[in-house]
């Protein structure tokens, strides 16, 4: 099976990233990276993703920035007295599947010019998660077709209360794979994430 990276990345923030990125990781027993940590660092987002995960297969690999306020990556590392560059930001080689977790929304800012939308490669697959609120049908609209615009392969995948007439108008205009969806659980463990793993076709 060819080796593929998948981008998870949602319309904002709080919508389930890392829920999705545990999900897909053990699924397909791929490593896991999240680049860019803002705050929580004794709680980060892969220690949440290690602790969800099964596989004995899965390689966690440290993020390039660690910071200490959980906010926007360009004003923590500004807090931290450092400057964020994505040059600097080297996915790991991996003869397996990689899943890369994002940071808030696409167009979070890393510095003065460039943002979350830099760290993706041509290569990538993106799955954006998408969580219904008001307004977020637009988000998942502005989201995916900027995906589209830039030339990523992307899927969707829709995260707690069903909202049939939002996902129905999001499937109809972006016309993207809706890879499924993860209900409001009342706490997610290893047997709840094994449950969804099992399920996703990607």
């Amino acid at each position: 099976m060819k080796k593929t990276t998948y981008f998870i990345t949602g319309i904002g923030t709080d919508v389930g990233k890392t829920i999705v990125s545990a999900i897909v990781t053990e699924a397909l027993k791929a490593d896991y990276w999240k680049p860019i940590q803002a705050g929580d660092l004794e709680l980060s987002d892969t220690h949440k993703v290690k602790r969800l995960v099964s596989n004995t297969k899965t390689t966690f690999y440290p993020s390039a920035y660690e910071l200490n306020t959980p906010m926007s990556p360009h004003a923590a590392a500004e807090i931290d007295g450092i400057t964020i560059e994505v040059k600097n930001i080297k996915p790991p080689k991996t003869d397996n599947h990689l899943v890369i977790e994002g940071a808030g929304g696409l167009l979070v800012p890393l510095n003065q010019t460039e943002t979350i939308l830099d760290l993706l490669q041509p290569n990538y697959k993106v799955i954006v998660v998408s969580r219904h609120y008001l307004g977020s049908i637009n988000h998942t609209l502005l989201t995916v077709n900027l995906l589209k615009q830039k030339g990523f392969d992307v899927s969707l995948i829709f995260n707690g209360a069903e909202h049939k007439t939002t996902e129905a108008i999001i499937s109809k205009m972006t016309g993207v794979t809706i890879l499924g969806r993860i209900d409001e659980e009342p706490y997610f463990d290893k047997n709840v994430i094994l449950e969804y793993a099992e399920k996703l076709v990607i």
